[in-house]
């Protein structure tokens, strides 16, 4: 990404190369299969990223926040995502979910983020019923796939409304029920738990509509959070990719398979290495280009138009689905030993496929880029 791009906002929050950032990656590093094994991230870690501000980086300055350069936060998502790919994605998801304090009532947003140890965590709704009732609401309901759950503190509980819009419900954590339903291959350690709610009273304060704009005039506030999600995702690809390729290479250099030379030596797997690093180059120049553009037209005028979207769509949605040909390749250089749950490219393998299985991976997005260079209205709403 080229370092002219303007900022718009000061840096004061950890960035890549920090010796304190540097220093929680290497430890991330070393406790992945720990993270594999417990499904979580480990407590002393997220305790420690928390008092480290890495999970509000997004959440504005006038609420103690970090309000990051979108750049720079990137870069963070590929570092620890190429250290662990679940701890990457919780890292981009409670990250993203501090953007919501930008469209909160001012006191609500003070109420969750004046504690600075405040972690957001959400789902997808499976069904959610909304009955208005003296002083708020009674909310019933089950949310699906809330990533980061073991460290947050609040829950997100959002519900479809009339118009089209979408009602948010801000609860502490205490007051939702989650239980595991996160028997997965690939993303175990997000600890992806569901939370369900019957009949809880949430005070009308605690709850706001999505249906204007962001209350914040900082230039992150005016990407779409499904452009985030979608950006910081394609970075969580891009991460697990760069360390299978890397273990890949290194598997090369050491390892003989039965009756034949060593694997670096082969002119095939010279072939992959070489193939996998122009496919892994490309997708990664694609994704840092659409965003510097789509950055640099924010922070220069304070406007992200609907080709910037959808190109960072794209170039999202690419990187996703080509990292996980990255991983392929490196699965395969390892021969027979890749089945084994021993071996590390196996969780890289089924971190990648995981990934494209998410809503930001699917194939239709390039359906809906193609609708807007045919002059169509794009029928997506992630853009």
């Amino acid at each position: 990404m080229a370092d002219s791009v303007p900022t718009g906002v000061q840096r004061d929050a950890l960035r890549v190369g920090d010796p304190a950032f540097e220093s929680i990656v290497a430890r991330i590093a070393e406790a992945s299969d720990e993270i594999e094994r417990q499904r979580r991230i480990p407590v002393d870690i997220a305790g420690d990223m928390i008092d480290e501000g890495l999970f509000r980086l997004l959440v504005p300055r006038s609420l103690g926040g970090g309000e990051v350069d979108y750049l720079d936060y990137l870069r963070m998502v590929r570092a620890i995502a190429a250290a662990d790919g679940s701890t990457g994605w919780c890292f981009n998801q409670n990250n993203i979910l501090g953007t919501m304090a930008s469209l909160m009532p001012r006191a609500l947003a003070e109420e969750v983020w004046t504690d600075p140890r405040a972690v957001l965590c959400n789902g997808p709704p499976q069904f959610a019923q909304v009955e208005v009732v003296e002083g708020g609401y009674s909310l019933t309901g089950r949310w699906n796939f809330s990533s980061g759950s073991p460290q947050a503190n609040w829950a997100v509980a959002i519900s479809r409304v009339a118009d089209a819009n979408t009602m948010t419900f801000i609860i502490p954590k205490e007051q939702v029920t989650f239980f595991d339903s996160w028997q997965v291959n690939g993303l175990r350690g997000t600890g992806s738990f569901s939370f369900e709610t019957r009949d809880l009273f949430v005070p009308a304060h605690r709850s706001y509509v999505e249906s204007r704009g962001p209350n914040e005039p900082g230039p992150l506030y005016l990407i779409p959070r499904g452009l985030f999600f979608g950006s910081g995702f394609g970075n969580v690809a891009l991460g697990v990719a760069r360390s299978a390729l890397d273990l890949a290479k290194e598997a090369a250099l050491r390892k003989t398979p039965q009756e034949q030379t060593l694997l670096r030596d082969q002119p095939a797997v010279q072939g992959d290495i070489g193939r996998a690093e122009a496919l892994w180059g490309a997708a990664a120049a694609f994704l840092n280009e659409k965003a510097a553009t789509l950055w640099r037209s924010a922070v220069e005028d304070n406007v992200v138009s609907m080709e910037n979207r959808v190109n960072l769509r794209l170039a999202s949605t690419h990187a996703i689905r080509q990292a996980s040909e990255v991983v392929d390749i490196a699965y395969g250089v390892f021969g027979a030993t890749a089945i084994f749950e021993t071996s590390p490219i196996q969780r890289k393998f089924q971190d990648a496929h995981a990934i494209t299985q998410q809503i930001q991976g699917r194939l239709e997005h390039y359906q809906t880029v193609g609708q807007f260079y045919l002059g169509l209205e794009p029928r997506a709403r992630l853009i």
